[in-house]
């Protein structure tokens, strides 16, 4: 009885249907028997059928109820690996755009005229480019000119001071540990650049300017000062730490801005220096 009447309403479905739809439903049925009939264990959908159904899922709303060997989710699945696969195919293909890259003979031949010409703007050096028979932007020169290297003589002028007044030199600064419940401690070290070795170090979790002139009276009694002291421009120095280094008869020598290298002397640096410090 149930049977006759399920009969009954699908075909009463079918006469409701456009020809249309009753195309494309017959269709997916036979493309899915015509899977079934495949001489293997498990029926598998092959690329072509992959690509039917994917088409089916964008064309064809009634797609779902004719679907019976695979879920929906499975459809929708395929179309994006397709929709990825179309996208890096595209993006491989795809032609450079934007202005040709600057050649490594035209950025050495500008940071050479920035180098040997330092009152010459973009203009100039495009001016001259252009007369050289080099066709460059002149914002291209100038975002160039930005990334000229630095002039190496105040590196080399830094390296002797510190070749010829090794032995009167000492140096501080500080480096941080973390402990085990999250805390950081301040270890502050002064050492002598001649001998590798390390005059005084201490340990707090607060440092402050009192407290850092307090370790540079320790560091060097009376009589016992150097004639130059490096350190950098930390924030924690202020203005009471300069001043009492000049009480203290020192020369202090402040590192360049963003200088970190300077900090190193050619025969120690402050790597080494910590290590010695851990291990007294």
């Amino acid at each position: 009885m149930f049977r006759y009447v399920g009969l009954g309403l699908g075909l009463l479905t079918r006469c409701l249907q456009s020809h249309r739809s009753l195309l494309l439903e017959n269709l997916a049925l036979r493309q899915q028997l015509a899977v079934l009939k495949r001489k293997h264990p498990r029926p598998r959908m092959g690329t072509v059928d992959k690509i039917l159904w994917v088409f089916a899922r964008r064309f064809w709303g009634a797609w779902k109820q004719s679907l019976v060997l695979v879920n929906p989710e499975t459809v929708v699945r395929w179309h994006r690996a397709g929709f990825r696969l179309y996208w890096s195919l595209i993006s491989k293909a795809r032609k450079q755009v934007g202005r040709k890259q600057l050649s490594a003979e035209v950025r050495e031949l500008i940071f050479r005229m920035v180098r040997e010409n330092k009152t010459w703007g973009a203009p100039g050096i495009h001016g001259e480019l252009l007369m050289l028979g080099f066709d460059v932007s002149e914002r291209t020169i100038s975002r160039w000119m930005k990334r000229a290297p630095r002039d190496p003589q105040p590196a080399q002028r830094w390296r002797a001071f510190l070749a010829n007044h090794r032995e009167a030199i000492a140096a501080m600064d500080f480096f941080t540990v973390p402990t085990i419940t999250f805390g950081v401690l301040y270890c502050f070290f002064v050492i002598r650049h001649d001998r590798r070795r390390i005059l005084h170090f201490n340990v707090t979790k607060h440092p402050t300017s009192c407290w850092i002139i307090q370790q540079l009276r320790e560091a060097f009694p009376f009589g016992a000062a150097p004639r130059f002291l490096i350190h950098d421009r930390d924030a924690k120095y202020g203005t009471e730490v300069p001043a009492a280094i000049r009480s203290l008869k020192i020369n202090a020598v402040r590192t360049s801005f963003e200088s970190p290298w300077q900090m190193v002397s050619p025969s120690v640096g402050w790597g080494a220096a910590a290590v010695s410090c851990s291990t007294m």
